[in-house]
């Protein structure tokens, strides 16, 4: 047996995963935005929906993570030709950059939020701090950035989970109603919807997750040190992640009448158990936007210019910018709920294309 593909150290499995998490627990699932408009806004529909996303993040996870420690691409966005051919695999490498940089701009707009709502200050001075905490981060590049944001993945998850089960204990007395008051605020345009129904807003949502992960996971798998070390990452933090949404969605839910139209909802359902704690989800929510934000702005610059060259810090430096502006002029909830759905529905599309890969490739 390949000794090389069959080792795995249990601290690289634990980091992956937690890596694979805080990139996608920014500012939409940590603010609860995000779960809001994808799931709890469907009532208990929206656990079914849980379960196919992580039935299906875990696939993509799993591919994604083995595809880059087989191919170890030169560049990491030849992971869609590696599935799509070169035609269409460009049309998906340039789209992901485009939509990977206004994912970005989500995160420092979350940040500006968040500040602005639990400490009262402009939005701008969140978004500003965030924005020059990512673009340090990324200068030091890939590797350190697993190692940085690998840590600090699980402990968001575990507060996100904690916030969460304490407060369905608090308002699971609404559950009766809540199905009836989510209606309202979902007719009444306090509450965005992702999409028409609860399968295509899951489906919706691992489509823009794919988007975000291709990149990264392809580079993360290169640098394992086996394929079933990768693989075992990838499937533990989609399972984390998962978890977490289930809670945190049907807390939000259960909530929904103290909730109202917030921009994050997650801080109220804190605050609600103790002031404390709000204060220190506010820096959770935080560090879970930074998280995102890092990988998403490296993903992006590595795909123009090599790490560590003067091209790449330029460009971090402009990039990081611009985005920053774009997040600290357009409104946290309108941007979740427009660049997140429309690049789902194309990310839908390249997970039809891996499935018949995967079921063509089995056949040869």
């Amino acid at each position: 047996m390949d000794q090389k593909r069959e080792q795995v150290v249990p601290y690289k499995v634990v980091n992956y995963a937690g890596a694979f998490i805080a990139l996608l627990i920014g500012s939409g699932f940590a603010t609860g935005q995000e779960l809001l408009q994808y799931f709890a806004s469907w009532g208990y529909w929206g656990i079914a929906g849980i379960a196919a996303v992580f039935i299906l993040m875990a696939y993509v996870g799993v591919s994604f993570v083995s595809a880059g420690y087989h191919n170890r691409f030169e560049n990491p966005n030849d992971i869609y030709k590696y599935y799509c051919g070169n035609i269409v695999g460009s049309f998906y490498d340039y789209f992901s950059v485009f939509f990977l940089f206004l994912s970005y701009t989500v995160m420092v707009a979350g940040a500006g939020a968040t500040f602005e709502q639990h400490y009262g200050l402009s939005s701008n001075v969140g978004s500003v701090i965030l924005m020059i905490c990512a673009m340090a981060t990324v200068v030091f590049g890939l590797n350190r950035i697993v190692d940085v944001i690998g840590n600090i993945g699980p402990v968001i998850v575990v507060m996100a989970i904690l916030v969460g089960a304490i407060s369905i204990g608090i308002n699971y007395k609404y559950a009766d109603t809540a199905i009836e008051a989510m209606k309202g605020y979902v007719a009444s345009g306090e509450v965005k919807v992702a999409s028409t129904s609860w399968w295509l807003a899951a489906g919706s949502y691992v489509g823009f997750c794919m988007l975000w992960l291709a990149a990264f996971l392809a580079q993360v798998g290169a640098g394992a040190n086996s394929d079933k070390e990768g693989k075992l990452g990838a499937f533990f933090g989609s399972f984390g992640f998962s978890l977490a949404c289930l809670i945190m969605s049907l807390a939000i839910l259960f909530g929904i009448t103290k909730l109202g139209g917030s921009q994050i909802p997650s801080l109220i359902l804190a605050g609600e158990i103790h002031p404390v704690l709000a204060t220190i989800y506010s820096v959770i929510i935080f560090l879970g936007i930074y998280t995102t934000a890092v990988p998403l702005l490296w993903s992006v610059i590595a795909r123009f210019a090599k790490e560590g060259t003067n091209r790449f810090r330029i460009l971090t430096l402009a990039l990081g910018v611009i985005g920053g502006f774009i997040g600290v002029v357009l409104r946290f909830d309108t941007l979740v709920n427009y660049v997140y759905v429309i690049n789902g529905y194309v990310g839908m599309v390249l997970l039809a294309i891996m499935i018949f890969r995967s079921i063509q490739w089995k056949r040869i």
